[in-house]
């Protein structure tokens, strides 16, 4: 198995990155989400200028998961951050702590599952929303996706409250699940004298 490389996407990165989400978009969604509301949110959310402006706003920040390097480099997962004061009424009364991130996008290509690309991915993404000064992430996923929260409560991540989040005009149940973050230290403690 080629090395696995977790990385900021770039510009570069768009065309790719739009195929990536439409392939995984629906891996979370509630099983009686009609194809038809799948495609209208991936048109309306996930196209190559959606990327190339989620890319140029200073509020996010995109990793990629690849394997192999150069020509034969292939994105296998993502993850998107967007900082700021959470835009959901109810995930910004319970989520504690400011400045806060969303996690707002996670995924890997279901071939990937299993396959020890999605910690790593988070350990990345957890430490970009460090580095970018958020004491706390906080991520919304529809409480019928066992498997995710599992994965994300394995991560650190705990049940804090209950948001909406609409597909194809139909509204679904998410969990708000959010961690704090620590923080590195900005320098060393002194260590007292004996």
């Amino acid at each position: 198995m080629t090395a696995l490389v977790i990385r900021p996407a770039t510009a570069g990165d768009v065309d790719t990155l739009a195929g990536l989400a439409a392939e995984t978009f629906p891996l979370a969604c509630p099983p009686h989400t009609t194809p038809e509301a799948i495609a209208d949110f991936i048109e309306r959310h996930f196209r190559p200028e959606h990327f190339s402006a989620y890319l140029a706003d200073a509020e996010r920040r995109v990793l990629v998961a690849e394997r192999g390097r150069g020509a034969s480099a292939s994105l296998i997962g993502y993850s998107m951050l967007v900082g700021g004061e959470p835009g959901d009424a109810d995930a910004a009364a319970v989520v504690a702590g400011r400045p806060a991130v969303e996690l707002s996008k996670f995924y890997t290509r279901a071939g990937e599952h299993g396959r020890g690309v999605a910690a790593p991915l988070m350990a990345a993404t957890l430490e970009a929303a460090r580095a970018a000064g958020a004491v706390a992430c906080w991520l919304g996923v529809n409480e019928e996706n066992a498997r995710a929260i599992r994965f994300y409560e394995k991560q650190g991540f705990v049940k804090a409250g209950r948001k909406h989040f609409t597909v194809g005009g139909r509204v679904e149940d998410d969990w708000v699940l959010a961690q704090p973050l620590a923080q590195p230290l900005a320098q060393p403690l002194a260590l007292a004298a004996e």
